[in-house]
């Protein structure tokens, strides 16, 4: 029998113009390739504390979150849609970048720790729960842990904006297996890639 599968999908970043273009909001950019290949829009939620769409992949219903709190509160957010749409931890995927792998990259991981990450860290405690997916978006490190906050809250150059944007549509490719629960699946091709 399959696992249960994704039914929602969150990007973790910052809200506002400033931090679009972010390696910090790379999770931002993925859910927003979802929605736009979707043809659909996110719309403002206060009661869920961010922007919220729903589209159909297949036959199945997905929602697509951006928590509107910033980084560090996300889990105010993803709790919220959580128990509203009655989503265990386990039918959930956060999205977010991850300095621990290089640009281009892409890995699926259930559980773990926050590794120091503020939106992985809310959301533990929101949740009260280390079972939810996490789609690691690398993004590299700067190579000293003073220069992470500048570097993540900065642009990537051009060259790595373009790695980083196709290793979101290998992560795009990957939905249908997630919605099935066919897990290893996705990770087997995330994983072959670069």
């Amino acid at each position: 029998m399959a696992e249960a599968g994704i039914r929602l999908v969150v990007g973790l970043g910052n809200p506002g113009e400033q931090y679009e273009q972010t390696r910090h909001n790379v999770g931002f950019w993925l859910v927003d390739a979802i929605a736009a290949s979707c043809h659909q829009s996110f719309r403002s939620e206060s009661k869920f504390h961010g922007d919220l769409c729903r589209v159909t992949v297949g036959r199945a219903d997905l929602r697509l979150l951006k928590p509107s709190t910033y980084m560090n509160r996300s889990g105010r957010a993803i709790a919220a849609v959580a128990r509203y749409f009655d989503i265990p931890p386990e039918e959930i995927l956060v999205a977010h970048d991850e300095l621990d792998l290089p640009v281009g990259s892409v890995r699926l991981k259930q559980g773990g720790g926050h590794a120091g990450h503020n939106g992985l860290r809310d959301t533990i405690a929101a949740l009260g729960s280390r079972d939810f997916w996490r789609l690691r978006i690398g993004i590299a490190h700067p190579g000293d842990k003073t220069l992470v906050t500048g570097y993540v809250l900065g642009r990537p150059s051009k060259e790595d904006d373009g790695l980083i944007r196709n290793a979101l549509d290998d992560a795009e490719r990957t939905l249908p297996d997630l919605i099935a629960g066919q897990f290893q699946l996705a990770m087997n091709r995330l994983h072959s890639q670069r």
